[in-house]
């Protein structure tokens, strides 16, 4: 545990990084490797053996048997396959080694991950590689080495190794951009801070819920009398019990140099969020799936369990993951930073423009970059943005593009004061952009803030799509400068056309208003709402030239990983139909059948002393008439899925046919059982009730 409260002292006290490679490699084999790291220049095969020798010295006197090649399959989450350093010697004995071959290079199996059909089971050959841009770590008494994941024959396997490939971009397309404005940095990197929120519930009470234990949510639970409708929770004081979670939580990050900076209550009861300082959007990739899984783990040692699922609970809100996304120069500059005169500032205004062009052009890439079958609940159902994608500018940045658009220059409203009328407070000074909430990607201040994703997802996806769409407005921007002798007026010219043919996408009003539904249509702005609607067209002409044009995916990594992020919807509908339907048969409906079978001889038992029981009647006849609508629903929903096409066939038509004939059968079951619920004595009822899960964590 920390001492005294000193973070410095643990901070990345568990990663091999800058410090102690400085420390442990020799100088010249340390220059190299930061040169690759900062430079992003090719690995010298020379030093990999004196990196995996010191590597391996300190993860042995950290107490690490075993190390592992730690990748991101196209799961969502990790990968690893744990190797001991032991080797046998000629005496029967053993010794501790580690070659730069081994920490450069793993062969995991292929073929039991998804790919899409790039591995038949029988094609089981996949190499991992080391990313030395992202430090290696210890934990749980091993070494673990953050890798790409590839196919023998060369396909990516993988969300790490496209993220690389788009940062890639970023950085070729920005350098181009800047080279006319008389800069050359080494590198343009994109930096994302994402907010992660969650749910606790004690894990008691969650394993007596089969749909928690299998899909993540409840699929059954009627609303408890108080949810979130006196807004008391969010920012409110912590609990004593989730307090020491958190606590706990934050140092096992700081010793994995994870960068956690806040932590409060959201919105919801028993709703959380712990967010980080910005990273370069691969090191924060990484660090977003060991918050995930420390969140998880630490939950664990205190009796709870945590939910990263979107949608936990019906009728409060879900949860979210922020995506804070920025780009900015290997020597400090951020390039999305307005400055003190936005108007003049010709180069921020290109890539203002670029990026507003970028969400237009592709918001249908975009938007399915965060569709899956949880985030299908949250977005557009006024606790999230709507599925419409647009672009929040805020008061000043709207008003200087207008006054771009038509020439007429007005007072800027940047550096107003905030007087508080309290002498004792001083004077604030505002932001130049206020906090929309209900914007899908909201400008704020420096950076842009993607509100879309789940909180279950990997962020790599999501910032593979904005790193390549900008990358390709970018590189668009950068062929008109060239060979133009007055820089500053053509890109200012290039800016003022972009602002006029994409204005459509800005948007600053209440993006939860059914007026802004009717306006975006009118627009001509796409309304996806859900996954089989927006997931085809990943793999449309538009996006797979946009990804093979910046080498990000070839035509058939994108096909195919079309096919696997629907067959992965199919799947979790499937398991939430089959796990609704098995406890509306096993549960609920044997304890609906116990409580009116209670009531029934209640009513005999007063009926046989002279006491006419009306009332009870009248609830027996009641629960009666709702347990067997309950049982018809019950075979609806069983016929419904026996019904469904098979994912095997086409994942796309059985997608479909879950949101059109699937899910309204699976909430008109939960419709009648809900009520029920609310009829049903506590002691018959057979699984912890809303109020139990939100309110005893």
């Amino acid at each position: 545990m920390m001492k005294n409260g000193n973070v410095a002292e643990i901070f990345g006290c568990k990663t091999f990084n800058l410090p102690t490679m400085k420390e442990r490699l020799p100088k010249e084999t340390y220059k190299s490797l930061l040169k690759t790291i900062n430079d992003g220049t090719k690995l010298d095969p020379s030093v990999a053996d004196v990196v995996a020798n010191a590597m391996k010295d300190w993860a042995i006197e950290n107490g690490c048997t075993h190390y592992t090649h730690w990748f991101q399959p196209m799961t969502g989450s990790t990968a690893e396959k744990h190797d001991s350093f032991i080797t046998p010697t000629s005496d029967k004995t053993v010794i501790m080694e580690f070659s730069g071959k081994e920490l450069v290079m793993g062969e995991p199996d292929a073929s039991s991950f998804p790919s899409g059909g790039l591995r038949a089971t029988f094609e089981a050959r996949g190499y991992t590689a080391w990313d030395p841009t992202s430090f290696v770590f210890i934990k749980d008494n091993s070494l673990y080495i953050p890798t790409s994941f590839i196919s023998y024959t060369g396909e990516v396997l993988d969300k790490k190794t496209p993220l690389l490939r788009s940062m890639e971009a970023i950085n070729k397309e920005a350098k181009r951009v800047l080279k006319f404005f008389g800069k050359n940095p080494t590198r343009v990197v994109s930096y994302v801070g994402p907010e992660q929120e969650y749910f606790l519930v004690d894990k008691e009470l969650r394993n007596k819920r089969k749909d928690l234990m299998l899909t993540g949510r409840t699929l059954f639970g009627a609303m408890p009398p108080k949810g979130q409708e006196l807004d008391d929770h969010y920012f409110g004081q912590i609990k004593e019990r989730v307090s020491k979670f958190m606590k706990e939580v934050d140092e096992e990050l700081w010793k994995l140099g994870v960068f956690v900076k806040t932590k409060h209550n959201e919105v919801a009861p028993a709703q959380h969020e712990i967010a980080p300082i910005f990273s370069t959007t691969n090191i924060a990739a990484d660090h977003n799936q060991l918050t995930m899984e420390i969140l998880k783990k630490v939950a664990d040692r205190h009796g709870l369990y945590c939910l990263l699922h979107e949608k936990p609970y019906e009728g409060i809100n879900g949860s979210g993951k922020h995506n804070n996304w920025s780009i900015g120069t290997s020597d400090g500059e951020l390039l999305f930073k307005p400055g003190k005169h936005p108007l003049e500032n010709v180069q921020f205004l290109l890539f203002l423009a670029a990026v507003i062009k970028a969400v237009d052009k592709y918001a249908d890439i975009l938007r399915l970059s965060v569709a899956t079958a949880g985030n299908d609940h949250r977005l557009g159902a006024n606790e999230a943005p709507p599925a419409i994608v647009s672009v929040y500018l805020g008061d000043q940045l709207a008003q200087v593009v207008e006054e771009l658009k038509t020439g007429k220059h007005e007072d800027s409203v940047a550096g107003e004061f905030l007087e508080t009328g309290i002498d004792a407070i001083p004077i604030l000074k505002k932001d130049t952009t206020d906090r929309n909430r209900t914007s899908p990607f909201a400008f704020t201040g420096n950076r842009f803030e993607f509100r879309m994703p789940g909180s279950s997802q990997s962020i790599s996806g999501i910032n593979i799509v904005l790193n390549t769409i900008l990358a390709d407005t970018l590189g668009e921007c950068a062929d008109m400068l060239e060979g133009c002798s007055d820089v500053k007026s053509k890109a200012l010219e290039i800016a003022i056309d972009l602002f006029k043919k994409h204005d459509r996408v800005i948007f600053n009003g209440n993006g939860y208003s059914d007026e802004w539904v009717a306006e975006a249509e009118r627009r001509g702005l796409s309304n996806l709402k859900t996954t089989p609607e927006a997931m085809p067209l990943f793999k449309s002409e538009l996006s797979l030239a946009l990804f093979e044009r910046h080498g990000v995916f070839t035509r058939t990594e994108t096909t195919t990983r079309t096919d696997i992020m629907m067959e992965e919807y199919d799947k979790k509908l499937n398991i939430e139909a089959l796990t609704m339907l098995d406890m509306a048969k096993q549960e609920i409906l044997p304890a609906c059948l116990k409580y009116t079978k209670f009531v029934v001889d209640n009513i005999a038992a007063k009926k046989s002393i002279g006491i006419e029981a009306a009332k009870e009647t009248e609830l027996a006849k009641t629960l009666n008439t709702l347990t067997e609508d309950l049982m018809d629903k019950t075979e609806k929903l069983q016929t419904a899925v026996n019904n469904t096409p098979s994912v095997d066939d086409d994942p796309f038509v059985c997608g479909t046919f879950y949101v059109s004939t699937v899910i309204p059968a699976m909430d008109e079951l939960r419709k009648t059982a809900d009520t029920l619920e609310t009829m049903v004595s506590k002691e018959y009822w057979p699984f912890p009730t809303y109020t139990d899960l939100l309110y005893l964590v």
